[in-house]
């Protein structure tokens, strides 16, 4: 296996988040609109729909990958107990410091970062587009 990565799926807030996402982690972000699909009949899709994404690649730190899209509006997304989180480990505490503060921005903090028994610096935090993620600093004693 090469790599796992993260698919994040949106309604129609795809475009915002990643590039708040950019914003916070660096890195290049490339995105297709459902209207730029190829022979998928794009051009041909209702407004409303094909100015969603439907696929965006943000990579930053040149093997590190995120990816996400939003869903059709005709399906529904739920953000009660979201049975999974984004776990980021980084390199140093100003690097976890600087990414917790920003995924935070408009978002809710479930766990302050702080030291753990198994990191230097662990935090958790739902970002204001409902996704949560882990910020860790392996090295706990």
């Amino acid at each position: 296996m090469k790599s796992a990565t993260a698919y994040l799926l949106f309604d129609g807030d795809a475009e915002e988040a990643f590039t708040f996402y950019q914003s916070v982690l660096g890195g290049e972000l490339q995105m297709v609109r459902y209207r730029d699909m190829g022979d998928g009949g794009g051009g041909n899709l209702p407004e409303e729909v094909g100015k969603r994404i439907a696929n965006a690649a943000l990579t930053w730190r040149e093997d590190q990958l995120l990816m996400g899209s939003d869903c059709p509006p005709d399906q529904q997304i739920n953000h009660d107990n979201v049975p999974f989180s984004v776990c980021l480990d980084v390199d140093d505490e100003a690097e976890a410091g600087r990414i917790f503060t920003g995924l935070s921005a408009g978002g809710q903090v479930t766990m302050p970062l702080g030291k753990t028994e198994w990191a230097k610096q662990f935090g958790m935090v739902t970002d204001k587009f409902s996704v949560p993620w882990m910020i860790n600093l392996y090295g706990g004693e």
